[in-house]
């Protein structure tokens, strides 16, 4: 088995190369804040297809609603694991585990233009300024960038000018993708997947296999929006690369809580008629409850896209949304309103064959297991 260390992120695209020789069945894993998801892949005749694909709500196990983030003891995930993939009748115990964003660091960082083998001697130095606690107690993942002028340059065209002849000189730089996990999180993964009886050959961090399922190679930014049940993600990708990242301290179980408050219901209620209606509602009180923490997270996704599209000079050419919280009804008419730009809902079924049945479906799950099928992908892609 391959070492789950000693790759946390891995170059991405559009296409899969499936022009290789047929592999069984593989999964990709999504443990989440409120939930686990799987999905199983296979490659048949050059087309990823979908075998099968489940989630169970965390809540539960730790005596709490359904739809709420819990921290859960390992032998309770181990559980829950075991409990999804016999409910989804998976098969395949190979593929990749996610691990959560708010339990890694990934910064671009600028370094001088050097060959790989010296980078690979001054990278952990200079990933100490950068990661609060000792660098041993990290695990350290990183790649080169591709190196564009616009990147460095300022926004005005006259001090766009300035900046290139006083620049012309200076030493070459090149910026650099850094990742790090701390070992006391990949080590707590390698026990789940110990105690689960599963044969994973690598964990990824979430942003990278949602990412690949809903993204891929981009020319223009994309920004992708992940509502979780505790956190919201954003990130921002151009060229296939993650330009920016961001978290935001609010997710679907905020809005849950405030309807709980507003209308005067029990959360497990809150939680039911959230899902069943959102905001297509003709109940004014629930519509103010839900939008009061949307409003919030929206404005601080604004906020983020207009700090990249001043410091790069280039507009967000649309935003896709996924992770659980992002299928509330309602929500991507209101997004589009507020982020005044394309708003698409991520379909990372849309990169798979799956039975025609179960189409209308899919698109509707389809930005909770964005995590999911990415992983199943990268493994599909890696197989030989």
């Amino acid at each position: 088995m391959q070492n789950p260390f000693s790759k946390l992120i891995e170059k991405f695209g559009d296409e899969i190369d499936f022009f290789k020789r047929e592999p069984a069945s593989v999964i990709g894993v999504d443990v989440g804040s409120s939930a686990i998801k799987v999905v199983q892949l296979r490659r048949e005749h050059g087309v990823a297809k979908l075998d099968t694909y489940g989630e169970i709500a965390l809540g539960p196990y730790a005596n709490r609603a359904i739809g709420q983030a819990v921290t859960l003891k390992t032998d309770q995930l181990v559980q829950a694991l075991v409990d999804v993939m016999r409910e989804a009748n998976v098969t395949s115990k190979t593929g990749g585990i996610s691990i959560p964003f708010t339990s890694s660091l990934v910064t671009m960082i600028r370094m001088p233009g050097l060959p790989q083998k010296q980078l690979e001697k001054m990278i952990p130095l200079e990933a100490r300024k950068y990661i609060p606690v000792p660098v041993n107690e990290v695990s350290l993942d990183w790649f080169i960038l591709p190196e564009r002028e616009e990147d460095t340059l300022p926004e005005h065209g006259e001090d766009r000018a300035v900046f290139k002849k006083t620049h012309a000189s200076a030493p070459p730089q090149t910026n650099i993708l850094l990742v790090a996990i701390h070992n006391d999180v990949l080590n707590m993964y390698q026990s789940i997947v110990t105690k689960a009886h599963l044969d994973i050959d690598f964990f990824e961090i979430e942003i990278f296999s949602s990412i690949r399922a809903t993204v891929g190679q981009t020319l223009a930014p994309v920004g992708v929006l992940d509502i979780g049940a505790a956190k919201t993600k954003l990130y921002v990708v151009e060229y296939g690369i993650v330009k920016m990242s961001h978290l935001i301290n609010q997710g679907a179980q905020d809005l849950t809580l405030s309807l709980s408050r507003a209308l005067s219901l029990s959360v497990e209620k809150a939680e039911e008629q959230k899902r069943l209606e959102g905001l297509i509602t003709d109940d004014v009180t629930a519509i103010e409850a839900l939008r009061l923490p949307l409003d919030r997270i929206l404005s601080e996704v604004n906020r983020v896209f207009l700090s990249y599209e001043r410091k790069y000079n280039r507009n967000i050419s649309r935003v896709v949304l996924t992770g659980g919280g992002s299928v509330l009804k309602g929500l991507l008419p209101l997004a589009k309103e507020k982020l005044e730009t394309d708003v698409v809902l991520g379909d990372p079924f849309a990169k798979t064959d799956a039975p025609a049945f179960l189409e209308d479906i899919l698109k509707q799950v389809g930005p909770e297991f964005s995590v999911a099928v990415g992983l199943a992908l990268r493994k599909l892609q890696a197989s030989e």
